[in-house]
């Protein structure tokens, strides 16, 4: 008889969860009820076909949603084992000439999806992707006199969409409302369960318009619907001020009348765009450093930035999130715009983090603070499939967690939202880490099992996230991590054991047991979990 090794086990795990995670956890359906964000107590649940969801999502490069390139993307989306692609539409095809649309690419992109079972997240690519107005249609950027671009403040032209402009406003509402009009007739089964409104707007290389109209608003007394006491606090300015931008907000005017201005222009956008069609709708945001409160001179000035989320709040009322881009580095830099993009106003939700190993444990600090989906960019390699070795590898960190959280998709949605889940993610300094639980305290040890010995992570990727279903009862997954626990209140410095530890999966909510842990898989500083995510369900009890 062949002997059954740890790893020979936990290769039939990873091959359990790998068919689990096949067949995909949702089906497309029409019960009547559009995908929608419910709040509670400051936390936030997704809501597919009245089901909560959590978009285990992957994004498209910027020029893949075109058929030739699309079975690229879908092989993508196999390996990953996504629920949700997030995938462009672009105004220049959707209306090459003024007042004809053509819907073909989206028809692809639904009669595709729905092959795939898999959802959609259009993005759509209209008066700003990145800053520019580089997806526009020809005959727009043809004639710059009615669809100008930005000055700069020297005067120099700035390759950067005017927010004051109401020809190009007037052209976008009605390009981005002929889509949603179309969405809500051709997709009743609800493949697009949320849209992106433009891409990362802003503008680089100047903080603000200085062109003569632009100049004549900056002059003007700032608006009313700013002016609100709540605002004005958020922002740390006197509750009672008015005037001129500048009078209102000092060394910050210029940037905070810029992202007013492109704001209010792609709020109204949104607006006409739910008219149509009431589906989520979201900003995407190009990041500035988060710790050190920099001028908009080194970074794209107008977007949502963290420092402006309450002008945005208070200009695009339409728009149901503002969603951060993750490529900034360091877990200290990225951990705070988590927190930063969770509030009570906002729904937290990564649509774009760096396609780098490293990245694939701050879904975990998402789920944390409640998030409703997470997505690395670039997942099909710009249609070049020359290495798909390589690609293969940058995709494996998130396709493993993927794997793992599909089974559980709807109830890790649920615990989210509940405020069930904690996370801890290994820092640079690999530092030891407590996740407090209420009546334990979880003690996070980041590190692998190298011949029998307990040792650093090199990379430094370790990770654990902890569900509470009661107060001595979790679910534990993770990877290069080892965890133990202490009891707390009144059972401090108490003995305590392991009631039992099970190796599993959850299986349309149920949790299937593969093994019972023990010996030396528990005793020798508790359960270690190897590169690759296994999920425990842990009892514990004070003796």
């Amino acid at each position: 008889m062949r002997k059954i090794t740890g790893k020979t086990t936990q290769n039939i795990l990873l091959l359990c969860l790998l068919l689990l995670a096949g067949s995909k956890t949702f089906a497309q359906t029409n019960d009547g009820s559009l995908p929608k964000l419910v709040e509670k107590n400051g936390r936030h649940e997704f809501l597919v076909d009245g089901k909560p969801f959590l978009m285990l999502g992957g994004q498209a490069h910027n020029s893949s949603a075109w058929p030739a390139l699309m079975p690229g993307v879908w092989k993508s989306v196999e390996a990953m084992h996504l629920n949700t692609l997030e995938v462009p539409i672009y105004w220049e095809q959707i209306e090459s000439q003024p007042g004809k649309f053509d819907f073909s690419v989206v028809d692809t992109l639904l009669t595709q999806a729905r092959q795939h079972n898999v959802h959609l997240v259009l993005l759509w690519f209209g008066t700003w992707k990145n800053g520019s107005n580089h997806y526009m249609p020809e005959w727009m950027k043809r004639d710059a006199e009615k669809y100008p671009n930005i000055t700069g403040k020297t005067g120099k032209p700035i390759d950067s969409p005017s927010p004051h402009s109401k020809a190009t406003l007037d052209a976008d509402i009605k390009a981005f409302a002929a889509v949603m009009r179309y969405l809500k007739q051709a997709d009743v089964q609800h493949t697009v369960i949320m849209m992106q409104v433009e891409n990362e707007p802003g503008s680089w290389d100047t903080v603000r318009d200085y062109s003569a109209k632009a100049q004549k608003l900056f002059e003007a007394d700032v608006p009313a619907d700013l002016l609100k006491p709540a605002i004005l606090k958020a922002l740390n300015v006197p509750v009672n001020s008015k005037g001129s931008w500048q009078q209102v907000f000092g060394d910050r005017a210029d940037e905070y009348f810029q992202a007013w201005s492109i704001a209010r222009f792609i709020g109204q956008v949104a607006a006409a765009g739910k008219a149509e069609y009431p589906l989520p709708l979201y900003v995407n945001v190009a990041l500035r450093d988060p710790l050190t409160n920099p001028f908009a001179t080194s970074y794209e000035s107008g977007g949502a930035t963290d420092n402006v989320i309450p002008i945005w709040k208070a200009a695009a009322p339409s728009i149901d999130l503002l969603a951060p881009d993750i490529y900034l580095t360091g877990s200290e830099r990225v951990l705070k715009v988590i927190e930063l993009y969770d509030r009570p106003d906002n729904a937290l939700f990564v649509p774009e983090a760096g396609l780098i190993a490293d990245n694939a444990k701050y879904f975990y600090d998402v789920l944390a603070h409640g998030g409703i989906g997470f997505s690395p960019f670039g997942i099909d390699n710009n249609g070049d499939s020359s290495n798909n070795e390589q690609l293969a590898e940058h995709l494996a960190p998130f396709a493993q967690e993927y794997a793992m959280a599909t089974p559980m998709m709807r109830e890790l949605a649920q615990w989210a939202f509940e405020n069930k889940i904690k996370a801890a993610v290994e820092h640079e300094d690999g530092v030891e880490q407590t996740i407090k639980l209420g009546a334990w305290d979880a003690i996070i040890k980041f590190g692998s099992s190298r011949g029998g010995e307990f040792k650093p992570n090199k990379e430094h990727n370790g990770k654990a996230m902890i569900i509470s279903l009661d107060e001595n009862k979790l679910i534990m997954t993770g990877t290069n991590c080892r965890i133990t626990f202490h009891p707390t209140g009144s059972n401090t410095g108490k003995a305590w054991q392991y009631l039992k530890v099970e190796e599993g999966w959850y299986d349309h909510g149920t949790f299937k047991a593969l093994r019972i842990l023990n010996g030396d898989e528990t005793d020798w500083g508790g359960p270690a979990i190897g590169d690759k995510p296994r999920v425990l369900q842990i009892e514990l009890v004070v003796r």
